[in-house]
């Protein structure tokens, strides 16, 4: 089966570094046109990144106040339709129950749920001139397992906001089918990111990791990408409303 993103143009929220980046690197090695944003580093991602194909990058705090207007502006700027729509900015805080503040909500929830909701909203027009009936545009957000399941991280926000978008995306699917926009979200579990790497510094701690996952081992590049181009490609395009585990078998098998 041949998988081609030719003549799609994509927007990856936090594709700089994490799985936002390793995302980009499969949708441009599929043959798609790719825009990252993030906070920083994003000349240098967008260089790295060409190596692969066209991509472009924009440099912005989706929280801001405003910055997802001018995200849409930007994005317009560069084409007139957005085939595919991967949600990835996010934001987690770890701390014991009772020491977690009050300040570890607002932040979290903002740009793991709001700013998902706010960028689709914004991008509908460019997402509805994309869709087909035969072949819709997508939407791509990224959950976690910490929004389906107990993970003992203490990141009481981060799950909260993960479930939380897990749901909006069942939602978003039954509101923008009939637009031809597909929505679906991948549910990662433990993968080499920032977010893991206070497991991964710990040998002990990753082996005892590693030994509750069914597969053995933690997510590649390969794994997540692989994945999110098959969701963006024309064989996914009459699936809607799905919610895949990509943990190793972890969650299914509990």
């Amino acid at each position: 089966m041949q998988i081609s993103l030719e003549g799609k143009t994509a927007l990856v929220t936090g594709g700089v570094n994490g799985l936002g980046r390793m995302i980009a690197e499969g949708l441009l090695r599929a043959g798609g046109e790719v825009i990252v944003t993030g906070r920083k580093g994003v000349d240098e991602a967008r260089h790295q990144l060409s190596s692969l194909g066209t991509c472009h990058a924009i440099e912005t705090d989706l929280r801001a106040e405003g910055a997802i207007d001018r995200l849409q502006q930007e994005v317009a700027k560069m084409s007139d339709s957005l085939h595919i729509l991967v949600n990835n900015a996010g934001a987690t805080w770890g701390a014991p129950l009772d020491e977690f503040p009050d300040r570890a909500w607002a932040g979290v929830m903002d740009l793991n749920i709001r700013v998902p909701f706010a960028t689709v909203q914004r991008l509908l027009p460019q997402l509805a001139a994309a869709g087909r009936s035969a072949d819709p545009a997508r939407v791509i957000n990224i959950g976690s397992i910490a929004g389906v399941s107990t993970t003992g991280l203490n990141a009481y926000s981060y799950s909260s906001s993960k479930a939380a978008l897990h749901h909006l995306s069942r939602e978003l699917a039954a509101e923008l089918g009939n637009r031809h926009i597909a929505v679906n979200t991948i549910i990662p579990g433990f993968f080499p990111t920032k977010m893991t790497a206070h497991i991964r510094g710990d040998e002990a701690k990753t082996e005892e990791f590693e030994g509750r996952i069914p597969l053995g081992r933690f997510g590649t590049a390969g794994d997540i990408s692989g994945l999110c181009v098959f969701l963006a490609s024309e064989h996914a395009s009459y699936i809607s409303g799905a919610q895949i585990l990509l943990d190793g078998g972890l969650i299914a098998t509990r």
